[in-house]
């Protein structure tokens, strides 16, 4: 493999890195076996009732029963909205949002993860994935921004009315939110279990790390893993101002 006017020096270093990305390669699918290999988790305490919208857009609530839709897996991201205490990046400036205090509004890394899958999930659906994102805050506020993001794909809920994200980790002690993945598991016997969350979240990373415990589906960040410069030294934000030209938001 060599490519037009390239170096004996690139290739050498870059046959020595495309080692590494094959072992790398094999890690991945080893912890990935792993995963889908664990044995069952804890079963969920309750049959949580959520507070959702139904098709015609109107309040509704929905049991985490019904969330399977008949298939026996459920991933269910904790949508940080509220955004934690000590996020002093901008927050939205058009839409509902806008008028909330800043502390009250939405999380910038949370809206443009979600920014990110409103455009996998009729894939990933139509394959037979099952994805919500859960905030905190109450179900007419996601709904709205929602609406804001032009989000049209994403199954939203509200956990405002009971105790899901405090119990799996997705809020503290406190009440400030935490960005973790739970994944569920319902067994034939019916019964509804955890299978895998994303735990590295309450891992220190190592220095100049990022946590990364969503790494491999973040998709802003990986494609930044591929250029000369890496990742910016910078986080996401709600509203961009420098994008082609023109202000636009990442969901516009």
């Amino acid at each position: 493999m060599t490519f037009p006017n390239e170096t004996a020096e690139y290739r050498v270093a870059r046959d020595a890195l495309l080692k590494r990305e094959v072992e790398l390669r094999r890690q991945m699918e080893a912890v990935a076996g792993e995963l889908r290999a664990l044995p069952p988790g804890g079963e969920v305490p309750e049959d949580y009732l959520f507070d959702g919208i139904d098709a015609d857009g109107r309040t509704t609530q929905v049991q985490l029963s019904e969330l399977f839709r008949g298939g026996d897996t459920l991933m269910l991201y904790h949508f940080m909205f509220p955004r934690h205490i000590q996020d002093d990046r901008p927050g939205p400036t058009t839409g509902s949002a806008s008028r909330l205090p800043l502390a009250e509004g939405p999380c910038p890394s949370c809206t443009a993860l979600l920014d990110m899958w409103e455009g996998t999930i009729p894939h990933f659906e139509g394959l037979g994935g099952n994805l919500a994102a859960v905030a905190g805050a109450p179900i007419e506020r996601v709904a709205a921004f929602a609406r804001d993001r032009g989000w049209k794909h994403l199954r939203l809920l509200s956990a405002a009315h009971n105790n899901f994200k405090r119990d799996y980790r997705g809020e503290d002690d406190k009440g400030q939110q935490v960005p973790i993945l739970t994944v569920f598991k319902r067994w034939p016997d019916g019964r509804i279990r955890l299978h895998w969350a994303s735990e590295l979240v309450f891992e220190p990373a190592d220095p100049g790390q990022d946590m990364r415990h969503l790494g491999t589906v973040e998709p802003v960040w990986t494609l930044f893993d591929l250029t000369p410069d890496g990742r910016p030294d910078a986080c996401e934000q709600i509203d961009y101002s420098c994008c082609h030209g023109g202000g636009r938001s990442a969901g516009g």
